[in-house]
C-alpha cells in the first residue's frame, strides 16, 4: 500500500530513499514479474537496477546508462540512472571485525548512507571490493546478502496492521515471546504496553497514530526479528530521548554481542560508547578509532564534541551549518 500511493509525481531519489526504509523487512521476492518485464522491455537484464524487492538471477549493473525498474503491487516503472562524473566515496579502507559496534559520524553530504549502502548492494563500487566474510558481496545470492542485513532509517515505514502484524513483516514465523522480546530490547515495549490493545494495538497506515519515536523503536524491533548478522542504524534514533537510546544501545552490547552494529548518527552521545568511530568529510575517512583516539587526533570530531556538549543540536549546526 505504502509504495502503491507513492508512485504518482515521485522522482528517482524520493523513491529510492523510502524504499531503503523496507530493507527490515523479509520481503518476497518478485522475480518473475521483474524478469517478464524486463522481456517485455527489451533490456539487457545484465544492465538493469531492481529496487524495492531483491531478484533472482539479477546483477546490479556498473557505470552509466543501466536503467532502474520499480516495482510495486504489479506496477513497473523504468528510470535510467547515469553514473556520477565524481566519485562519492573516495580513498575508503577499512575492516571491521564481526560483532563490532562502529559509530558513523559526518556532516550531510558526506557519504555516510553511501558508505553502509555498499554492504546490502543498493549501491555497488565502480572500484575496489566490499568484503562480508571475507567474500565479495557481489558473490553472494542477493537474498541471502539482504536477508542477513538489517537497515533502520531515520524515517521508516509502517504499514497499516495491528503492533504484531507490523513486527512479523521482519519474520513472519516469529512468535508473540520473541516480538515482545525484540520490543524489549528497542524499548518499544514501555509504550506498547501502555495502549488499550497493547501488541494488538492498530496501526494507521504510514504509522500516522505513533510519535516519531514511538515509530523508530517499532522499526528497530522490526528489524532485530530478522536476526540480522548486520544492522545498520542509519540515525535512527533521532527522535528518541538520549536516555532512551542509552537504553537502547546498552541493551544491544548485552544482548546482540555477535551482531555486527553500524550506527550512522548526528550526536556523538549515541556512538562515544562505540568500539570504533568513522568521521566522514567529503566522502572520505577523515578519522577512525575509538572516542579517546579521536578526541586526541582527530579535529572535526573535537570541534563537533566540544560544541554538542556547550549547546547540543546536531552534527551541522555545531559545525556552523556547514553542509560537508
Amino acid at each position: 500500500h505504502f509504495l502503491h500511493e507513492q508512485l504518482d509525481n515521485y522522482d528517482i531519489e524520493q523513491y529510492f530513499e523510502q524504499v531503503r526504509g523496507l530493507d527490515n523487512i523479509h520481503a518476497a521476492s518478485k522475480a518473475e514479474l521483474a524478469k517478464r518485464f524486463v522481456q517485455e522491455s527489451n533490456l539487457n537484464p545484465q544492465e538493469v537496477v531492481f529496487i524495492g524487492d531483491s531478484v533472482h538471477d539479477s546483477e546490479v549493473a556498473h557505470g552509466a546508462g543501466c536503467h532502474c525498474i520499480l516495482i510495486a503491487n504489479g506496477h513497473e516503472h523504468i528510470s535510467k540512472l547515469e553514473a556520477c562524473a565524481t566519485p562519492v566515496l573516495k580513498d575508503i579502507n577499512l575492516s571491521i571485525r564481526a560483532g563490532e559496534t562502529i559509530g558513523i559520524i559526518g556532516g550531510t553530504g558526506s557519504a555516510k548512507s553511501s558508505l553502509v549502502n555498499l554492504i546490502s548492494r543498493l549501491y555497488d563500487v565502480s572500484s575496489g571490493s566490499v568484503k562480508v566474510g571475507g567474500v565479495d558481496v557481489r558473490d553472494y545470492h542477493m537474498d541471502s546478502l539482504r536477508n542477513q542485513v538489517a537497515v533502520v532509517l531515520q524515517k521508516n515505514v509502517l504499514f497499516s496492521g495491528t503492533i504484531l502484524e507490523n513486527l512479523r513483516w521482519g519474520n513472519k514465523e516469529a512468535s508473540e515471546k520473541e516480538c515482545r522480546r525484540a520490543c524489549q530490547l528497542s524499548c518499544a515495549d514501555d509504550f506498547i504496553e501502555k495502549m488499550p490493545d497493547k501488541y494488538n494495538t492498530y496501526i494507521e497506515q504510514g504509522g500516522t497514530n505513533v510519535s516519531g519515536g514511538q515509530k523508530q523503536r517499532l522499526c528497530i524491533a522490526r528489524a532485530l526479528l530478522k536476526k540480522p548478522k548486520v544492522l545498520i542504524l542509519d540515525d535512527s534514533t533521532s527522535a528518541v530521548d538520549t536516555a532512551t537510546d542509552a537504553r537502547i544501545r546498552r541493551a544491544f552490547a548485552e544482548e546482540i554481542p555477535d551482531t555486527t552494529k553500524l550506527i550512522i548518527a548526528q550526536r556523538i552521545s549515541s556512538i562515544q560508547s562505540a568500539d570504533r568511530i568513522i568521521v566522514m568529510d567529503e566522502g572520505k575517512i577523515s578519522g577512525f578509532g575509538t572516542h579517546e583516539e579521536l578526541m586526541k587526533t582527530n579535529a572535526i570530531y573535537q570541534e563537533v564534541y566540544n560544541s554538542q556538549i556547550k549547546g547540543g543540536g546536531d552534527f551541522d549546526e555545531n559545525r556552523g551549518g556547514e553542509q560537508a
